[in-house]
């Protein structure tokens, strides 16, 4: 599959295919356009430096750690509500992000964090569940009293 890819982008992207994509992707493409350009505005203090954007975004991440379960069902409604409306509305919502992320990135990556704290939240319960159900090592497997 990687061959695939790699030789499509040899071959080039056609603009129908651009488009395709970017109707099927459509909060996705400005998800990314709007994290590319945030970070821009707040490496280059345009209107917020790093620092806010830093903090704002160590601070969702905790928020999203420590109150996982509310943030999590708050993110749900958020993009819920976004995949709910019509593709014009999306794209509406699309542009206000970069609008967002452009004046006040510290906002945009303030949302990241709680992604990040309730997606490590996630991963790490899930970690300590397969632990816990693994068997333990220091139990002596009942074969092994068979052949001493």
């Amino acid at each position: 599959m990687a061959k695939k890819v790699m030789e499509k982008f040899k071959e080039g992207i056609s603009i129908q295919e651009m488009e395709n994509f970017a109707r099927k992707y459509t909060t996705e493409v400005f998800t990314v356009l709007a994290l590319v350009i945030g970070a821009i505005s707040s490496m280059y203090d345009f209107f917020t430096g790093p620092k806010l954007t830093i903090s704002f975004l160590a601070i969702g991440v905790i928020i999203g750690i420590f109150l996982s379960i509310p943030t999590e069902k708050g993110l749900r409604q958020f993009y819920h509500f976004a995949y709910k409306q019509e593709k014009m509305t999306q794209m509406v919502l699309g542009f206000v992000h970069i609008v967002v992320a452009l004046f006040i990135p510290f906002i945009l990556f303030g949302g990241v964090g709680l992604l990040a704290g309730t997606s490590y939240h996630y991963y790490i319960r899930q970690a300590q569940i397969a632990s816990a159900n693994r068997p333990s090592q220091n139990e002596p497997d009942s074969d092994s009293d068979e052949h001493d």
